[in-house]
């Protein structure tokens, strides 16, 4: 269906109307400037020519119709597609993701290639941000310290842009958990209430920072936070050295039972990825554990049409202007 965005406009239609019949000219102007001794016998003669005719009622109806068109232009003529269903679930959720030097051991396999750290947790996460629909979602990336790279926000491409953006190193080399889970906190305390969730992952243990991890827990858990903790990293690797090859443990690092503590403290859960394949499903599981409410709300896609009214107006006055000044 079409309807117009500001219907007021067409008050102005009788305005030409208005003018032509209260503003009329002073009469000092529709005298003869000058004085022509034989303007009698002018008169007198036959008239001859366009400017003597008649204007057509044709041309007037044309002027009309140029004006209503242009009239309809500036009311802003829109075309009212089909209700498109959106889903809206209220919850903000905030994905938090440790950019420290420890990330980029390559010890996971994608798509039968070896990769680092944060490159799967990119095509992962990436895949889980997709799915996230009706959530208002945001970005935190932290190492030294922590830095909001999104705001909260319905734009799921965008966030999922600047985490495949994200580079190790760029906030640092070292881990400041703690920071980043009070960097949340702050961001969500302004948010309206409703369900606030954050998805912390991380490789190693708190090494930077102002405050204290478990203390963020709790000022988590009094603001209605809940967090779920990611440990990645595989538990073995084999190294190749001057020596030969040996099997180490990349994760030596990762402090798990902080992780749990920071779970357990806010209501959420702790998950441990050795791998690709098991980040995966950590990020399923999490969909059943914050499935994405039905709530469903419906917009109208607009497209505007002012143009058609407006380019029809113009080429009828600039042909009526033309004709004006062939006479």
């Amino acid at each position: 269906m079409t309807e117009f965005a500001w219907p007021w406009v067409f008050l102005v239609l009788p305005l030409p109307w208005l003018v032509r019949r209260y503003l009329r000219p002073e009469e000092g102007l529709s005298r003869a400037p000058l004085r022509v001794p034989f303007l009698d016998e002018l008169e007198s003669l036959p008239q001859t020519g366009t400017a003597a005719q008649a204007r057509p009622g044709w041309v007037f109806a044309l002027a009309v119709s140029a004006w209503l068109l242009l009239v309809i232009a500036a009311a802003r003529p829109q075309w009212l597609g089909e209700p498109i269903e959106q889903s809206v679930s209220g919850r903000d959720l905030m994905l938090a993701v440790d950019l420290s030097g420890s990330m980029e051991i390559r010890d996971f396999m994608l798509d039968g290639r070896q990769v680092d750290r944060l490159t799967a947790t990119q095509a992962v996460a990436g895949q889980f941000i997709e799915r996230r629909v009706g959530d208002r979602l945001g970005l935190i990336l932290f190492g030294d310290r922590a830095y909001l790279q999104a705001p909260f926000t319905f734009d799921r491409k965008t966030v999922r842009t600047l985490l495949d953006e994200a580079a190790i190193g760029l906030a640092g080399e070292k881990t400041a958990i703690g920071d980043a889970i009070g960097l949340a906190v702050k961001r969500l305390r302004d948010n309206p209430d409703g369900q606030r969730v954050l998805i912390l992952l991380s490789d190693g243990a708190n090494t930077a920072g102002e405050v204290q991890p478990l203390q963020a827990a709790d000022l988590a858990a009094r603001e209605g936070l809940k967090i779920y903790t990611i440990g990645v990293g595989a538990d073995e690797m084999v190294v190749r050295d001057f020596f030969g090859t040996r099997r180490v443990n990349p994760s030596e690092d990762l402090d798990e039972k902080t992780m749990t503590a920071l779970a357990e403290k806010t209501g959420g859960r702790y998950f441990r990825a050795r791998n690709a394949e098991e980040l995966a499903e950590i990020y399923a599981m999490l969909d059943e554990l914050e499935p994405v409410e039905k709530d469903k709300r419906y917009y109208r896609p607009r497209d505007e049409l002012y143009f058609w009214p407006l380019s029809l107006a113009l080429g009828l006055g600039g042909w009526l202007s033309l004709r004006r000044l062939r006479e």
